[in-house]
């Protein structure tokens, strides 16, 4: 964060009567230095990107996200791993990991949201997940996984803490907090993971994509919201995690919105309790 005062405090030369060479040519005089760096800063104001703030007079530019915003619950729980832990800020399209890399570390998501593809020996990919805050991948690298058998991309900014593989493993036997809530977590994804296999076995698609909704709108909310909002995604990402045809998708989304399912605006409103009541419980 920089203020006013510091950049001209900064920029401007000391005003007594000696001229400095900088690369051979005469330093402005401080009248000509302050007159300059307003402009500057003018021009800060008006260019700086939205993730950069300037503060003048003690009031920061708004920014895309304000910390009150960032849920701390991965920050806290890996506050104890010092070793081995960094922090990595993604911008979309970027890659964690691609499929075939050396499996050296477990990723936990503090915010945004990663998409995990495989590719099949035809070429063929298929969408296996989206993750969002409080979600981990690459936790296959703890039990001997050598090798990456999936691509994780960012979808959205996120930022990712990288804990490697050593220090995880030390940190499990080490902090028993630590160790409770991760073994939690690895039973909500099986769980997870058999209620999606059950969903592509025995429902059909309409089903199947009221509860994909269902779970990206919920993602990083610790309680059940009626309304919820998620990034609007292609229509051929959500066959891909549905197992259907693009076609099918965009027929069932006209049909939730029609109904006040759900609702476009930038992003997908996705009226929780309605949906789960009109196609879930039908």
């Amino acid at each position: 964060m920089c203020n006013l005062a510091q950049i001209l405090s900064v920029a401007a030369c000391k005003n007594d009567g000696s001229q400095y060479q900088t690369y051979g040519q005469p330093v402005p005089t401080h009248k000509q230095t302050v007159h300059n760096c307003t402009a500057l800063v003018m021009y800060l104001m008006h260019n700086t990107p939205s993730h950069m703030k300037i503060e003048i007079n003690g009031s920061p530019r708004k920014t895309r996200q304000s910390k009150s915003n960032v849920d701390p619950y991965v920050t806290d729980l890996l506050e104890n791993i010092v070793e081995g832990k960094t922090i990595l800020q993604l911008g979309k399209d970027v890659k964690v990991f691609s499929q075939g890399d050396s499996a050296e570390a477990i990723y936990f998501i503090q915010n945004g949201k990663v998409k995990v593809t495989v590719v099949s020996a035809m070429g063929n990919e298929a969408v296996l997940a989206i993750l969002g805050p409080r979600g981990f991948l690459g936790e296959g690298c703890l039990v001997g996984q050598t090798l990456r058998v999936s691509t994780a991309t960012a979808i959205q900014p996120t930022t990712i803490f990288r804990i490697e593989r050593r220090a995880m493993l030390r940190a499990l036997h080490a902090q028993s907090e630590l160790t409770e809530k991760f073994t939690a977590s690895l039973l909500a994804r099986n769980i997870d993971l058999q209620e999606d296999l059950c969903d592509q076995l025995f429902n059909h698609s309409e089903k199947r994509l009221a509860r994909v909704l269902l779970k990206l709108a919920r993602f990083g909310q610790n309680n059940a919201m009626p309304v919820a909002k998620m990034p609007r995604l292609s229509h051929e990402t959500l066959a891909e995690m549905v197992g259907t045809t693009r076609s099918r998708i965009t027929h069932f989304m006209n049909k939730f919105r029609k109904l006040g399912l759900i609702d476009y605006n930038g992003e997908i409103t996705v009226r929780a309790e309605l949906l789960t009541d009109v196609v879930l419980h039908d």
